[in-house]
């Protein structure tokens, strides 16, 4: 089974860009199960089900999305094999730019929208540096000069990353996608594989269900501002 991770900037196109490529899967003959992870809701697996493919939801509720993600990573493989998917695709929400959702030998990609500013790319965390494709949609609605400058940032945070542009309305691009997902390694199974970053820590107070404010209820990894001293006239 190939196994697709899909992660990316808020409403940067992510299921658009996977939709369009489905379909090419589809006539190539491969069979595709879609898993959409996110925080509190989402409309994407109406979206994914109109292809008439298998689609599990899991919302993360009050766990962060990265830590819920890697939690299920064994299931959502044991689901697809039930579907007796050739190719899953596993789409997480990207809401805090630090996540870390790459595996090795998984497939990963990062979609990232040229409307996000072109220093964005260098706010965002593994969820770009450690993808193996990088695919920058929204390109047909800046200039040509804003798309390179854009492009040259993304390559400078993630300069190994296969950089694709994709149009997520009329699909342009997608079988180029479609070509790199079926010829990536297939693998053997998710368990005992590693992460390709750390998850971002969650294990101070707040995350057990504090709500009040003040460092004498702060417990755990707390990370505090570091001020720079000022001279007194």
């Amino acid at each position: 089974m190939q196994f697709v991770i899909v992660a990316g900037t808020p409403s940067s196109g992510k299921t658009s860009v996977m939709v369009h490529t489905i379909r090419h899967l589809q006539t190539s003959g491969q069979q595709v199960a879609v898993c959409k992870i996110d925080c509190l809701q989402t409309n994407d697996d109406v979206t994914y089900r109109r292809l008439g493919i298998p689609v599990a939801v899991g919302l993360s509720d009050y766990v962060c999305p990265d830590h819920f993600y890697v939690a299920n990573l064994e299931e959502i493989e044991q689901w697809a094999g039930v579907q007796k998917a050739d190719v899953l695709v596993l789409e997480t929400a990207g809401l805090c730019h630090r996540c870390a959702p790459a595996v090795y030998d998984c497939l990963s990609i990062c979609v990232i929208d040229n409307l996000i500013g072109i220093n964005t790319p260098r706010k965002v965390g593994p969820m770009l540096s450690s993808a193996d494709v990088v695919v920058i949609t929204k390109g047909d609605i800046v200039s040509q000069a804003e798309r390179e400058v854009f492009r040259y940032q993304v390559e400078s945070v993630n300069p190994q990353a296969r950089i694709m542009e994709m149009n997520g309305l009329t699909g342009q691009g997608a079988v180029s996608l479609k070509n790199t997902i079926l010829n990536y390694p297939q693998f053997e199974g998710i368990t005992g594989k590693r992460l390709k970053n750390p998850m971002p820590a969650a294990i101070c107070s707040y995350c057990a269900g504090e709500t009040v404010i003040g460092k004498s209820f702060q417990m755990g990894v707390v990370k505090k501002v570091e001020f720079e001293s000022v001279d007194q006239c």
